[in-house]
């Protein structure tokens, strides 16, 4: 029986030590797709790599018999691949899909009229990450031959040392919707299948993405250098929880969470990224700040929901203040923002550009009155 093979796009740290990690560990092949000259390299060069999970369970494992191709200089390669593969995944970043999509749509073009139809899973910090990459496909083919299905992940990855071997919490959760295979879903370690998945995608970037951000911005403006540090502050501490007691309030009243359920699930959160085997910076959290303020993103997409129901959103404010003072020279999007700052628009414009909110929105007023203080100081 030929062996089971799955094409992931994106060789980085989540991609090597979370997906192919689970993917090896459910009998695929995995190839590996990146333009990353040097980690292809590598790849292509070393037989296997370990994963080495992190916490109240720590164990370390083996991923082996993989390729890997370079998938600017070898996209015939990939398409190939693709035209042959079961499962197509991803951990590239959502703003990388347009430009992997032309590739995936080669690959459906190219698989044969009798090839079940390939299961295609973006595993990507963002809501409905496998929609935006469907849309993006399906610019370039019709992608009649695919089963694009969201999922939501979690787990952290810090910083690493570099090398292949990946360090990382032993916590997970990857649920995917299991709805568009109609009963029929491929067979993946670790993911959990539901019918409906906007309340766990939610959940994690609200709770787990929003308490990770918050304690980034309010940690460098105080001149924290790690989370962990920041997060044993009192202060800060307590900033980072009335953030969360926001966006439980939503959580809640939305999609009927249990209150103590919840809190439980605040508190994992808490622990989780102030664990001490997995050290991490307010700066490195805190990068790509143009996105985390975004308009469904994990402070103005639950701050923007609070005020249509009418709620309170005071303390998701705070921390978009405090990441509209993000000021990292080496990282793009903070020089984007700061320079947008800079530019001599108004608040009012600047709310729109930055957050994406309409005046007329229930939260713009109040976006604005932030972007006036930071305006001025």
């Amino acid at each position: 029986m030929a062996k089971k093979t799955a094409v992931h796009f994106g060789a980085g740290n989540i991609g090597r030590g979370f997906v192919a990690q689970f993917l090896h560990a459910s009998g695929y092949e995995v190839i590996f797709a990146d333009v990353d000259d040097t980690i292809i390299a590598e790849l292509q060069a070393t037989p296997s790599y370990h994963v080495h999970e992190v916490g109240e369970e720590s164990r370390s494992s083996v991923v082996d018999g993989y390729r890997a191709i370079n998938s600017r200089t070898h996209e015939d390669e990939v398409v190939a691949a693709i035209a042959v593969a079961d499962i197509v995944t991803t951990a590239v970043g959502a703003r990388i899909l347009q430009f992997i999509a032309p590739v995936i749509a080669k690959g459906l073009d190219a698989r044969g009229k009798a090839a079940q139809k390939l299961t295609v899973i973006a595993c990507e910090n963002a809501l409905n990450g496998t929609d935006i990459l469907a849309a993006e496909v399906r610019k370039h083919a019709p992608a009649h031959n695919a089963i694009f299905a969201n999922c939501a992940i979690d787990r952290i990855v810090p910083e690493q040392d570099g090398g292949l071997d990946v360090t990382i919490e032993s916590f997970f959760e990857w649920v995917v919707d299991r709805t568009p295979f109609k009963g029929n879903v491929p067979d993946i370690y670790g993911v959990t299948w539901v019918d409906y998945l906007a309340p766990y995608i939610e959940r994690k970037l609200f709770t787990v993405n929003t308490a990770h951000a918050a304690a980034a911005y309010h940690g460098i403006d105080r001149g924290w250098v790690s989370i962990r540090e920041a997060l044993a502050t009192a202060e800060l501490q307590a900033e980072v929880r009335a953030v969360l007691a926001e966006t439980k309030a939503l959580l809640v009243a939305k999609h009927g969470f249990d209150p103590d359920e919840q809190q439980a699930y605040i508190e994992k959160t808490l622990k989780r990224i102030s664990n001490p085997h997995l050290p991490d910076t307010c700066e490195r959290v805190g990068r790509n700040p143009m996105r985390k303020l975004s308009r469904n993103e994990r402070f103005i997409g639950p701050a923007a929901q609070l005020a249509e129901l009418g709620l309170p959103a005071w303390d998701l404010l705070n921390a978009v203040g405090a990441a509209l003072r993000f000021d990292v020279p080496d990282d793009t999007e903070s020089v984007e923002l700061q320079a947008l700052l800079r530019s001599g628009r108004s608040a009012d414009e600047l709310a729109t550009a930055i957050t994406g909110l309409e005046p007329g929105h229930p939260l713009f007023d109040y976006v604005v009155e932030v972007i006036e203080l930071r305006l001025n100081h």
